[in-house]
C-alpha cells in the first residue's frame, strides 16, 4: 500500500475519461477553484439545499467509472452524493442515515419526476401561500406557538410565510419537494448574519456590520423572497437532473447503519462523519421543527456536542467498526470501499486493520477551496479498501 500526496501533475478533470484501467493514484484530485468551479460542484440536483460535510460528486463519479459496480452502497448517505452521481450514470445505489433530514433530501434528489408536473405543483403551492388571509396565518402561528426555537430564530413574519407554506403543501403528490424548499427558505430566513448561515451562536436581532456585503445590514423579516427564489431554483434543478439521470434503481433508509440491512454490493464509497466536528441534526434544526421530524441526535456518530477526547474518539472508532462490520457481511467478492475522511488523528488504519481490510491505497487531498469563513489548511484522506 502507498499513501499518495498528489502534487506533481495538473488537477485531473476529464471524468469520463475514466476506465477500470485507470490507476487513481496517477491523479491528482487537488482541486483549486480554478480547476473545478462551484457551479461544477453543485451542478443540478446537488445544490438542492445547502449540507455541511458533504463530498465532491466528482470524486464519487471517479470510483463508479473506475470500479462499474452493479450496487453501489452509502451507509452514511448524508445530502445523497453518491445515490445522484450512481443514478446520473445508471448504477443502482442504496443509502441509508440516522438523520431523517438527511434521507429526506437523498430521497427527493434520487427520486423520479414528471418534470412538468413537479414544477405546476411547485408554483401552486406557492401561490397558495401566497394568498393566505391575514386570519389564516395567524391560525398557522398558533400551532408553533410552543417551539421556542422558531418563536427566537424567526421574525414574525418571517415564521408566519414559512407555516403558511408549510400548510399547504400537505395536498401534493410531491410534497416531499415542497418539503425541502420550505426548509431551504427556513435556513435563509432565520435571525442571524448573512456571513455566519453554517454556524449561528445567537439569534441576531439588531443592525450588525455584514463582513459578506461590506455595509450594515439588518435582519432578515421575511421569507417570501426566498420561497420564490427557491421555488424556481428547485423546479430548473429537478428538470436539468430530469434529463440526465439513467434508468437506475435507488432506495433510501431512515435507520442506523451498525444495523440496516444492505442489500449485495460491489462498491462502497462513504464520506462518514468526522470527530467532534458537526452536529449533523442541529445543522437542520429549523427543518426538524417546522416539518415534526424525528430527532435521533443521540445516535450520531462523532458529533461534534462530545467532543474530541480520547473517550470521544475510542468510541468514534467502535461505532464506525460497527457500521463496517455490518456493511462487511453484505460485499460480494472481489468488493472495494473507498471510504473519504478528514483522519487528522490516523484512526482509519487501525479500522482497516481490526476489520481485516486490504488498504490497496490511501490518497492524501488538498481540500484548498473554501466556504463560509472558514481558514487554515484541511486535507481529507481517500482510503481504497478491499477484502
Amino acid at each position: 500500500m502507498a499513501t499518495v500526496a498528489q502534487a506533481s501533475l495538473l488537477p485531473f478533470t476529464e471524468f469520463e475519461s475514466i476506465t477500470p484501467d485507470t490507476r487513481v493514484d496517477e491523479l491528482n484530485l487537488n482541486w483549486r477553484e480554478q480547476d473545478l468551479p462551484e457551479h461544477k460542484r453543485t451542478k443540478h440536483i446537488h445544490r438542492l439545499h445547502p449540507y455541511l460535510g458533504k463530498f465532491i460528486p466528482q470524486l464519487v463519479e471517479i470510483f463508479l467509472r473506475k470500479y462499474r459496480p452493479s450496487m453501489v452502497v452509502d451507509p452514511f448517505c448524508g445530502s445523497g452524493t453518491t445515490l445522484v452521481e450512481a443514478k446520473t450514470l445508471g448504477i443502482d445505489s442504496f443509502g441509508a442515515d440516522i438523520s431523517e433530514f438527511n434521507c429526506l433530501l437523498s430521497k427527493v434528489k434520487t427520486d423520479s419526476y414528471d418534470a412538468e408536473e413537479v414544477e405546476k405543483e411547485i408554483l401552486d403551492a406557492l401561490r397558495q401561500s401566497e394568498d393566505s388571509g391575514h386570519g389564516r396565518l395567524l391560525e398557522v402561528q398558533s400551532r408553533y406557538a410552543d417551539s421556542s426555537y422558531l418563536q427566537d430564530w424567526f421574525a414574525p413574519q418571517a415564521l408566519a410565510e414559512l407555516q403558511a407554506y408549510q400548510a399547504v403543501i400537505g395536498q401534493y403528490p410531491y410534497q416531499d419537494v415542497l418539503k425541502i424548499i420550505l426548509s431551504r427558505s427556513a435556513r435563509s430566513a432565520r435571525l442571524t448574519t448573512h456571513f455566519d448561515l453554517d454556524f449561528p451562536q445567537k439569534p441576531q436581532t439588531e443592525p450588525y456590520q455584514c463582513y459578506k456585503h461590506s455595509r450594515i445590514c439588518q435582519p432578515t423579516q421575511t421569507a417570501r423572497q426566498f420561497l420564490k427564489r427557491y421555488s424556481l431554483d428547485t423546479a430548473r434543478r429537478i428538470r436539468e437532473f430530469v434529463e440526465l439521470q439513467g434508468d437506475a434503481y435507488s432506495a433510501v433508509v431512515c435507520g442506523d447503519s451498525r444495523h440496516v440491512e444492505f442489500p449485495r454490493c460491489d462498491l462502497v464509497i462513504t464520506s462518514p462523519p468526522y470527530v467532534g466536528l458537526i452536529d449533523y441534526h442541529e445543522q437542520h434544526r429549523y427543518a426538524y421543527e417546522l416539518l415534526g421530524l424525528e430527532w435521533r441526535e443521540d445516535s450520531e456518530i462523532g458529533r461534534a456536542k462530545r467532543g474530541t477526547s480520547q473517550s470521544a474518539q475510542q468510541s468514534y472508532v467502535e461505532n464506525i467498526e460497527q457500521v463496517f462490520q455490518n456493511v462487511k457481511q453484505y460485499l460480494k467478492k472481489d468488493a472495494h470501499l473507498v471510504v473519504v475522511v478528514h483522519d487528522r488523528r490516523d484512526l482509519y488504519h487501525d479500522i482497516a486493520r481490526r476489520l481485516d481490510f486490504e488498504v490497496v491505497i490511501e490518497l492524501r487531498r488538498h481540500v484548498n477551496r473554501r466556504t463560509g469563513r472558514r481558514a487554515g489548511e484541511f486535507f481529507e484522506s481517500v482510503f481504497v479498501w478491499s477484502q
